[in-house]
């Protein structure tokens, strides 16, 4: 039976959903982990047709990061704006605390990517950096330390510049009398399942602050804390082609620093601040002409001839504050309906004191790998099924962690780029359900925890015998890899860096981008995870080859 579901896992795996390339890494040099001991990993994407990258956004391991950085239809956007992608595991330095060597350790950073690539540019090009969560303050603090190199800031469901709730939950940094974020467009981004008032209002308390910043705000409507909504990326992707438009000038040069635009809030427009249950909104206008919310009786002995700004958030252009309006507008007023997963056919307890809400024992199939669970429609305590709800299935995704998805039903361990190494996230994995909800019923997020116990050490030991891979010349289609176990289980691997993608047991070449360094390097990694109490993990085996001119 256990050569059975060998057989159908490895005709399947095809299947399964990969993760997307990162063509080059590098070590930071002078920061050490306290999640693994080492120094992290800075991975580099860089879009297969760029001649020259604009930009680069830069984001560190937390969570949703990973969901952004590797969602196919986010990268065709970059892709088309010339934008490339940084994404550091473990994370560094949740402040940007600039006494601590942070600074250097990123500057060091860049420069060694520029000379791994060939893509000398990143050594001085604007960065956008993002953050997610525990990770969502240091893009502001980021931006003020390096304003002339910030095209924008992105704090992903999570925290307003200079907030006191930062989502690490310790102090934030302190600026100073004189630093600033003066014309940098910058997006804040809470979920409406996540809406918490403290949240947002340091954020309109930092408009009034510096009345020069450009402080964009989205309410992630119909979506929670953990999830990247299809529609939220491209929300996001539109920003980032604003912030090219209005703030570079002419074709950068490769080798000097790029003069970004300094934005005037009052060439752009605003629009209210999002309210739960709200009935009516203020009209979003150009700055000047922008009247707040004649009808909100708070505000009204306060209103001047100019109208009323406080209550409102800055927007590049009458499209990008559109955008945010038509959002609102999309889930007003529809009703909610509730989330939950079922496992071996029972409802998996939902505990709201908990983080994910729902976590999960982990019940693999006889490989040890393969794991089933359900997303089901619930009352609002997630206690009982309901039949009562919007059309249409629920879609379960990937977050992040070692797992790929076979169905909405059927997930089975994947270990990658990540490492193995990380006794924080390496058996982490977490899932989302969600529903996009019609025309009655609102969309419906829930997110799903399970950790995989790692390693595995009891039962027989397991060795992987790893051949090496010889180098290979540019326009080579694939290789096959050929590792075994010893125990007579299947072997997997990951593809840790270079132009190339799994295949089954075949690694495929990716296009690489045009102005790469040769020769590129290639590093394969495999591993066998074993079967509880019957195998136990095999040491995995990392293997690098070049693609030569």
């Amino acid at each position: 039976m256990r050569k059975l579901v060998f057989a159908l896992l490895l005709l399947c795996s095809a299947l399964f959903a990969t993760a997307q390339e990162w063509q080059w890494s590098v070590r930071l040099k002078g920061f050490i982990s306290s999640e693994t001991g080492k120094e992290p990993t800075a991975f580099l994407w860089i879009p297969s047709d760029c001649h020259q990258l604009r930009a680069v956004m830069v984001g560190k391991h937390n969570m949703s990061e990973e969901t952004l950085f590797e969602m196919p239809r986010f990268r065709e956007a970059l892709s088309r704006m010339g934008i490339g992608l940084v994404w550091i595991t473990p994370g560094i330095d949740q402040q940007w605390d600039v006494t601590k060597g942070t600074q250097e350790i990123f500057n060091r950073m860049m420069n060694d990517l520029a000379e791994v690539s060939g893509y000398s540019e990143l050594e001085h090009i604007p960065v956008v950096p993002v953050g997610h969560s525990a990770m969502a303050t240091y893009p502001w603090n980021f931006a003020a330390w390096n304003p002339e190199r910030t095209l924008a800031v992105i704090s992903l469901h999570g925290d307003a510049p200079r907030t006191n709730l930062c989502g690490y939950g310790g102090e934030n940094l302190e600026w100073g009398r004189t630093r600033n974020i003066d014309g940098i467009p910058g997006l804040m981004i809470e979920g409406e399942y996540e809406w918490w008032e403290a949240r947002v209002n340091p954020a309109l308390a930092f408009r009034m602050m510096y009345p020069e910043s450009c402080i964009s705000f989205l309410c992630d409507t119909g979506r929670g804390h953990f999830d990247v909504a299809g529609q939220t990326a491209d929300y996001i992707a539109l920003f980032l082609r604003k912030a090219l438009e209005y703030r570079l000038s002419g074709h950068p040069s490769l080798n000097e620093p790029v003069r970004l635009k300094k934005l005037n809030p009052e060439e752009g427009w605003l629009a209210e601040r999002w309210r739960p249950e709200q009935k009516d909104r203020a009209k979003a206008a150009p700055y000047r002409d922008y009247k707040g919310d004649k009808h909100d009786a708070f505000w009204a002995p306060y209103r001047d001839n100019k109208g009323d700004k406080h209550d409102a958030f800055w927007y590049f252009d009458k499209e990008m504050a559109g955008l945010t309006e038509a959002r609102y507008a999309k889930y007003k007023g529809k009703q909610m309906q509730y989330l939950g997963f079922m496992q071996r056919g029972r409802l998996v307890k939902y505990d709201a004191g908990q983080h994910a809400g729902v976590i999960a024992a982990f019940r693999p199939e006889a490989d040890g790998l393969t794991f089933h669970v359900k997303g089901v429609y619930t009352d609002s305590l997630r206690s009982s099924l309901v039949k009562e709800h919007a059309h249409g299935g629920i879609e379960v995704t990937r977050i992040c962690g070692p797992v790929a998805k076979v169905n909405d039903t059927t997930f089975t361990v994947r270990f990658y780029r990540m490492g193995m190494d990380n006794p924080k996230r390496t058996g982490d994995i977490w899932l989302l359900a969600a529903n996009e909800g019609d025309s009655r019923y609102k969309s419906a997020v829930q997110q799903f925890n399970i950790r995989i116990p790692y390693r595995n050490t009891e039962g027989k030991r397991q060795y992987i015998l790893f051949p090496g891979i010889e180098d290979v010349r540019e326009g080579v289609e694939s290789v096959s890899l050929e590792a075994v176990s010893d125990c007579g289980l299947p072997v997997y691997y990951y593809v840790k860096e270079g132009p190339a993608e799994l295949q089954d047991n075949r690694l495929v070449f990716t296009k690489i981008p045009p102005r790469s360094k040769f020769p590129v390097k290639v590093t394969v990694v495999a591993w066998q995870y074993g079967i509880a109490g019957q195998v136990q993990t095999a040491e995995p085996v990392e293997r690098s080859f070049f693609i030569t001119k």
